[in-house]
């Protein structure tokens, strides 16, 4: 399977348009999350560019570098998720009279296609962390940008949080979703309280 990074926007739009499971919903949440960080480095970067206050300066390069290293591993993201629910489409159709190994292969695949967006999750949750050093330290003309930036990554957060809860049904181990569940809800919960605390520069004028 080709990675969609290669692919161009319209490319890309196409992939997610046609009438093929993957790329779907768990994809889409990836890539939003993509576009959020990308848009907290813009403001980053062009902040860093200006006369820097010595504090500001390190706590925004550490929240850069940070930032930096999570743009390619959500972006990653995007393919695994394809790659995991082409997994379950694999899995469900194998013959009904293959018995157990046609169970255990569903189940394996749907955990799969429920942890990479629990993954995605994680890693927007851990931009939107960054979001308030980003936000109080933005010049006012990237403010609108950083905004869009904290609002794609909370979108990111709680799509992702629906493809874990459309899987959860499906999944055979109590334990285990028990656990998604728990974490999906706690990551959901941490997303909008840093994702409210960054936009609360903004609407305080801060």
């Amino acid at each position: 399977m080709p990675s969609y990074s290669d692919y161009s926007v319209r490319d890309l739009l196409d992939a997610f348009s046609s009438a093929t499971p993957a790329p779907g919903g768990g994809a889409a949440a990836a890539l939003t999350g993509a576009l959020g960080v990308s848009l907290l480095l813009m403001a980053a970067g062009i902040r860093a560019s200006r006369p820097p206050d010595s504090t500001d300066s390190v706590e925004l390069a550490d929240a850069t570098d940070r930032l930096r290293s999570l743009r390619p591993t959500i972006a990653a993201l995007v393919d695994r998720d394809a790659e995991a629910y082409t997994s379950v489409i694999t899995a469900l159709r194998l013959p009904a009279d293959a018995g157990e190994r046609r169970r255990a292969a569903i189940e394996s695949a749907m955990r799969a296609a429920t942890d990479v967006p629990l993954e995605i999750m994680r890693t927007c949750r851990r931009a939107l962390h960054d979001a308030p050093v980003v936000a109080s330290r933005s010049i006012r003309s990237t403010h609108g940008d950083v905004c869009v930036a904290i609002e794609l990554l909370r979108a990111a957060v709680r799509a992702a949080g629906v493809t874990i809860d459309a899987n959860l049904g499906s999944l055979k181990d109590p334990d285990y979703a028990r656990a998604v569940t728990t974490e999906r809800l706690r990551l959901g919960s941490e997303s909008d309280t840093d994702a409210e605390t960054a936009l609360s520069y903004f609407r305080t004028g801060g």
